[in-house]
């Protein structure tokens, strides 16, 4: 038995917030899985957890909600810890997984060259000049999407342009700007149709209980490797996701990883699958500690 902890409607406690409504149905209709709902934004608001149910057992916790900084998630945690409730994943794994730098030197042999900067003001522009030739500019969670921001910055650009790129990029990310700086290599992804083949891969106690299409595409093109996959199946995490994609000269490259609770499913995942899949891992792994 597992409790899944979902964000509630802003006005009613009572229904689960709109954008986790497909999981939190299929939460209720698996009798192996507790669901139970919490006010996020009067947690965010006043630091108060009000719960929908008071009666619950005592058994791991997952949230499945909005991101949150990592001091954010630690007080989460703790409060919960209070009431009786104790999420799988501790504060130290949540920001391991949750902000790239942290898990980059475990996954730097796969995955795309970063320098990391802890803030704007030590960013050494000559220095990521000698190292890229293009690149992204993320913070320590996230670039960002749905703007003119772009994706890909040539290192021929000057200095002053860069560097107003860096304050519009920390502008748009707003309140959600996490740590510092992060200068990542910039990949060339194969395309097929104009999508490219990535999929993300959901672990459990150290198995991956889903893989799954991330980009849209096909159903046909080729998944990553196994023997890619299984390689980090070991993270020092009991819950968390590997993001895979296929560049352009057909090898494989891991792209992002976050922590489990707060990666969203895919556009074209089986929703019931994945927390039957969830849960089982729980069933046959119930006399053994998953959190210590």
């Amino acid at each position: 038995m597992i409790t899944v902890l979902f964000p509630s409607d802003y006005f009613n406690l009572h229904k689960p917030d709109e954008n986790f409504i497909k999981e939190y149905r299929a939460v209720s209709e698996n009798s192996d899985i507790q669901v139970l709902l919490f006010s996020y934004d009067e947690y965010l608001n006043s630091g108060t957890i009000r719960l929908n149910s008071t009666s619950f057992s005592d058994c791991p916790v997952i949230y499945r909600g909005w991101m949150l900084k990592p001091d954010q998630y630690a007080d989460l945690y703790h409060r919960l810890q209070k009431l009786g409730m104790k999420l799988i994943t501790s504060p130290q794994d949540y920001k391991r997984m949750h902000t790239f730098p942290e898990i980059y030197p475990e996954l730097k042999n796969d995955t795309a060259a970063m320098l990391v900067y802890n803030s704007p003001m030590q960013i050494n522009y000559e220095q990521i000049r000698k190292t890229f030739r293009r690149c992204m500019i993320k913070d320590y969670v996230k670039s960002v999407k749905g703007t003119d921001f772009p994706k890909c910055i040539s290192t021929e650009i000057g200095e002053d342009e860069f560097r107003s790129l860096i304050r519009q990029f920390i502008s748009y990310r707003g309140d959600l700007y996490t740590g510092g700086i992060c200068i990542k290599e910039f990949l060339e992804l194969k395309r097929y149709g104009g999508k490219t083949n990535e999929y993300r891969v959901f672990y459990c106690n150290h198995q991956a209980i889903t893989i799954s299409r991330n980009s849209g595409q096909p159903e046909y093109l080729p998944e990553p490797p196994e023997a890619l996959i299984n390689k980090y199946s070991n993270l020092n995490s009991p819950f968390y996701t590997v993001d895979y994609a296929e560049t352009a000269d057909g090898s494989w490259k891991i792209i992002e990883a976050g922590d489990g609770q707060v990666s969203g499913l895919s556009d074209y995942q089986d929703v019931g699958s994945f927390y039957r899949d969830l849960s089982l891992v729980f069933d046959t792994s119930k006399n053994r500690n998953i959190q210590e």
